[in-house]
């Protein structure tokens, strides 16, 4: 039997917005990979441009809103909105669509990736390393960005303020650090050590890691892995 196709969803998030937690829930059903035929890795990315509005998002960042400013010009939206779900940089559409998500995994498990790896994985004085490889980039891409995420398995808040205000919001694979940490040109493999400083008390059985490779833009994603952490 072939092994699962790794497939990139990313989905731009807020606590401020009351139209995003069905997208939050659809997201934690994903994680729990019920596509045959496809490996979901999953990344929710908390913006900070609700912030203004009463309550501030503890998990949202200015890189989340930069990353999803730069996806909005690449698919020449009149700007960026939550929720907002991105299927392997390549289909976009409102996070809460489970339908419009189902048709993207669709397409997505068609395109044949490159093999990415990461291992090595530890966790000592709040500092993360790894090693990430990917195989050679295919024939149509020049060159690539390789980028690497950290996120938690899990997080909750009581949302006292805003939109939200008096729910207990659950998300997964909720980003605390995402970098670009190499490139890659066609026809060369890519291999590096990476290390990443995170905020202290982070407990490394409440993590994961993933790596992707993506076109620049930010543009298709060429291939993906993640790897939990464990104690």
């Amino acid at each position: 039997m072939a092994s699962p196709t790794p497939v990139l969803v990313e989905l731009f998030t807020s606590e401020g917005c009351s139209s995003c937690p069905p997208a939050d829930a659809l997201l934690q059903t994903l994680d729990t990979q019920p596509y045959p035929g496809a490996e979901l890795i999953v990344l929710s990315e908390h913006v900070d441009y609700w912030n203004h509005i009463g309550w501030t998002d503890p998990y949202s960042s200015r890189a989340s809103s930069e990353r999803q400013s730069a996806y909005a010009d690449h698919f020449h939206l009149d700007g960026p909105y939550t929720p907002q779900m991105i299927v392997d940089g390549f289909d976009e559409f409102v996070g809460s669509s489970s339908g419009e998500a189902k048709k993207a995994f669709g397409k997505a498990i068609q395109t044949e990736k490159i093999a990415v790896a990461i291992s090595g994985v530890s966790l000592e004085n709040n500092q993360l390393h790894a090693h990430v490889e990917a195989g050679p980039l295919p024939p149509r891409a020049h060159k690539a960005d390789v980028l690497f995420a950290v996120a938690l398995n899990r997080a909750e808040s009581q949302v006292a303020k805003g939109e939200n205000a008096g729910r207990r919001l659950a998300h997964v694979a909720v980003v605390r650090s995402l970098s670009r940490v190499g490139k890659t040109e066609a026809g060369q493999p890519f291999s590096q050590d990476v290390s990443v400083k995170l905020d202290p008390g982070l407990d490394p059985a409440s993590l994961r890691v993933i790596a992707f490779v993506q076109e620049p833009g930010p543009g298709r994603i060429l291939g993906a892995a993640l790897q939990k952490l464990t104690n």
